[in-house]
């Protein structure tokens, strides 16, 4: 246990006020941790890789429970991790030991137990896909237990992990393909970088490198020296519009932008339509609102809002409020942050 501990030194957006802090080692320690804290009814904030997470100037009034469990156990056709596992750590053992699938989700900060929550994805890969269970402590009932995907209501970043606090991730277990293929190319960003056909498969390797430059040239893989990276990811997720509206937004960007090609994608509940691109056209260039400010967008990617070394989460909340409702005064469209917030509402 640690007494006024400064959050920010635990977020990749490096704000946050104080809290106590638990660090745990271990499942064992981690449950008995959690356990103890919810029958003397305290506050309890989970944190583990701290990169979806934008916390408050005035920090966190309970415990702040580190998860700190970091085991990974490759099988021949999957992988285990535990919870507090770093992500990236875990995608790079597989690779290594010959396994393909993950290999697209290289280089995205965090901790492999926050995978299910929020449905990572990346390059036409999400999680969902080769997830085989969750191992899940239901803090209301006190039972542990394996559970099936389909028990946890994925959709699009998102699950019903999401929203509430009672099931708490202690492990992941992944499906691989034990010939070390990637999981077949989606994303044409990246079939181009390995000059690959839409669908084709690559040795897992091979694509993990390609995506890793990829998102470095985007300020997406940490690095402690580029504040480019001081940030919590794309900030906001791509809006899905309803079918209902679809002509709506697009008569608006283009009465705001002229006729241009709008990228969209196929959703389940209608139209995906590209949050970084209406970001740009609704006249948020890389770096807004200039060099002068502590909280910028990237200078590489207009949906990361990054904090350029002196910024609070006050004012990372100014600038997200600012650039959501300026697409929502021009295209109609209400985009929404994919961090978690606590202790802000934007």
């Amino acid at each position: 246990m640690r007494e006024s501990v400064r959050l920010a030194e635990l977020t990749t957006l490096r704000v946050g006020g104080p809290a106590t802090v638990a660090e745990c080692a271990t499942t064992e320690s981690l449950v008995a941790t959690v356990r103890a804290l919810d029958a003397a009814e305290i506050p309890v904030l989970l944190l583990a890789g701290g990169s979806n997470l934008l916390i408050g100037d005035e920090g966190f009034d309970g415990v702040v429970v580190a998860v700190r469990t970091e085991g990974v156990e490759i099988g021949a056709d999957g992988v285990v991790a535990e919870a507090g596992a770093n992500w990236d750590t875990v995608v790079a053992a597989t690779v290594a030991a010959g396994l393909g699938g993950l290999e697209c989700l290289s280089g995205i900060p965090g901790s492999a137990g926050a995978t299910p929550v929020q449905n990572v994805g990346a390059y036409g890969v999400e999680v969902e896909r080769l997830l085989r269970r969750v191992r899940l402590f239901d803090r209301a009932t006190g039972e542990i237990r394996w559970v099936a995907p389909g028990e946890l209501g994925f959709g699009y970043r998102t699950s019903v992990l999401k929203h509430r606090a009672d099931a708490m991730v202690l492990a992941v277990d992944y499906a691989l393909d034990p010939g070390g293929s990637s999981a077949p190319l989606r994303y044409g960003e990246l079939a181009v970088a390995l000059g690959a056909t839409n669908g084709e498969s690559r040795p897992a390797a091979e694509v993990r490198a390609a995506v890793l430059r990829l998102r470095a040239g985007k300020g997406m893989v940490l690095d402690p020296a580029d504040h480019d990276t001081w940030s919590a990811g794309s900030f906001f997720t791509n809006p899905v519009v309803p079918e209902a509206r679809v002509r709506e937004v697009r008569a608006a960007i283009t009465a705001h932008v002229g006729e241009v090609t709008i990228p969209t994608y196929p959703a389940p509940d209608g139209v995906k339509f590209s949050a970084g691109w209406l970001i740009e056209r609704a006249g948020f260039a890389k770096g807004f609102p200039g060099p002068s400010a502590s909280a910028r967008l990237s200078t590489k990617h207009t949906l990361a809002l990054t904090n350029r070394g002196g910024a609070t989460a006050a004012d990372l909340v100014s600038l997200a409020r600012t650039v959501r409702d300026g697409v929502a005064e021009r295209f109609g469209i209400r985009m929404e942050p994919e961090p978690v917030t606590v202790g802000v509402t934007l």
